[in-house]
């Protein structure tokens, strides 16, 4: 509750707003507190936004004066000539430019709903496609889109509390009070990116490389209705604009970086990762070269972080794709999994043994053999933790049939490295479910090679006996020392 009001008390203002009473931005100075709003203020940084354009009845298009004073509310499309339905959508998007003070929900209530509803009907116009949309009011469509959904995105909890202890799983999302508006306006340019009569050729002018940016700035708000729009809505224009992709790709390697190696604090990793999951099954054979240094440099190191969890499903689902896609990247993946494998962090070694059983799954022979000297070495580690659920899941990868046949085809390297965390964990462990699992393996390395399990039971015997000698030994030298100072 806390977080909340301090976010309210320090929120950043909109793109263009001022802190005046009105509608932010758009009332003219001297007239503050008159309730009458204007767009002559609005600036939007878009290298491709022009002035508002009209129709005139003879066909020429001409620049259109923003309005000023109060909203006023427009006829249906349905109750107008179709003729004149072009210049009436101009009219209505000019309505929708208007941008209001949501922290109090009882400012100007009449000028918000109508806002609402124009929005509506915009929505429901592009969407019946009762006409092609000129390209001129395609521009002010995207106009007005960027005046509403680019802005600043207010600080995150950390930010107003000082705390960096913050967990983002707890702690409650902020939810952007200028929604009912906010999705309307995102809803409108989902349906002009998906609708059949969307020119790209000409929707590209409009939904440029400065547009693209902006949208995925926006995926770290904390609202997760704007991030779930957000991720639909970059999707679509990935698979529609193709001249986008590339720098789609760069632009989603750079938010990665800089979460990784500066900040960790990022709301929108679990969405881009969901983008990309569906991007990565789309990569035709082979795999440019491209694609394995992203896999390498930025998908493999966001293990890193501490806040994994709350995108590792998307990750791992990431990294299997590429797994199932190109076998050979297996011991890249395994190698990457080992080098970022947590210490201290019990509940991300579970979730890295879960992805490590996938990519085992997708893992050939000749693959897995390069690895599973160090692999076997960590998995023995697991065993052996002293937190059972650690322990547990390292035990359940022999319930992989998969898995199993290749431990199988390699137990004369595996058994002697895992063997004395097996017995290790008979004599001492003390969860029973681990010590049950266990016993189920060792059982299971038994049935596979008799002569193998003695020859190690063997060496394993002789190494503790050796330990024991080691010990009486120290235990004697300490005794003579103990003695010769006393006697001294």
């Amino acid at each position: 509750m806390f977080n909340k009001i301090m976010k309210r008390g320090h929120r950043k203002g909109s793109k263009g707003e001022l802190p005046d009473s009105g509608a932010y931005g758009y009332a003219p100075p001297g007239n503050r507190n008159s309730g009458s709003v204007s767009t002559s203020n609005v600036v939007v940084n878009h290298a491709s936004r022009g002035a508002p354009v009209q129709q005139q009845p003879g066909g020429a298009v001409v620049a259109a004066t923003p309005p000023s004073g109060t909203i006023e509310t427009l006829p249906l499309f349905k109750d107008v000539a179709p003729s004149e339905r072009q210049n009436l959508f101009l009219r209505k998007l000019q309505i929708c430019c208007f941008q209001f003070d949501f922290s109090d929900t009882l400012k100007m209530v009449r000028e918000k709903e109508i806002k609402r509803q124009t929005l509506v009907e915009v929505v429901d116009f592009i969407q019946s496609g009762s006409g092609k949309i000129m390209e001129s009011i395609q521009e002010e469509m995207v106009r007005m889109i960027s005046v509403n959904i680019f802005r600043c995105l207010p600080p995150a909890s950390h930010e107003n509390t000082g705390s960096e202890n913050v967990d983002p799983e707890e702690d409650e999302p902020y939810l952007e009070p200028s929604w009912p508006h906010l999705q309307l306006v995102y809803e409108l340019l989902l349906r002009y990116v998906v609708s059949p009569e969307t020119d790209t050729k000409v929707a590209k002018r409009y939904i440029d490389h400065s547009f693209v940016l902006k949208l995925l700035d926006l995926f770290d708000s904390e609202d997760p209705r704007e991030r779930e729009y957000l991720k639909t809505i970059l999707h679509r224009i990935y698979g529609k604009f193709m001249v986008h992709r590339p720098y789609i790709r760069k632009a989603i390697n750079n938010i990665f970086y800089r979460f990784i190696y500066e900040t960790e604090r990022h709301s929108g990793i679990g969405e881009l990762l969901e983008i990309l999951g569906s991007i990565i099954n789309g990569f035709a054979l082979p795999m440019k070269e491209e694609h394995k240094l992203f896999l390498i440099r930025a998908l493999i190191p966001l293990h890193k972080p501490k806040p994994i969890a709350m995108y590792h499903q998307q990750l791992s689902y990431c990294i299997t794709q590429f797994v199932e896609k190109d076998y050979k990247l297996a011991d890249t993946v395994i190698r990457g999994l080992l080098k970022y494998w947590p210490v201290t962090n019990c509940q991300k070694e579970v979730l890295f043994l879960g992805e490590l059983e996938e990519v085992l799954e997708a893992t050939q022979a000749a693959e897995f053999q390069r690895c599973m000297v160090p692999l076997f070495r960590q998995i023995a580690r697991c065993l052996n933790s002293s937190h059972f659920q650690v322990a547990e899941r390292a035990l359940f990868l022999w319930n992989n049939e998969h898995i199993v046949g290749l431990i199988a085809q390699n137990r004369n390297v595996i058994l002697p490295i895992i063997f004395e965390a097996l017995e290790k964990n008979i004599q001492s462990h003390w969860n029973q479910a681990v010590h049950g699992l266990t016993v189920n393996v060792r059982k299971m390395f038994l049935e596979m090679d008799v002569d193998l399990f003695e020859e190690c039971q063997r060496m394993h015997a002789e190494r503790e006996s050796r330990a024991r000698e080691l010990e009486d030994q120290r235990e004697l030298t300490w005794q003579r020392l103990t003695a010769a100072a006393q006697g001294g």
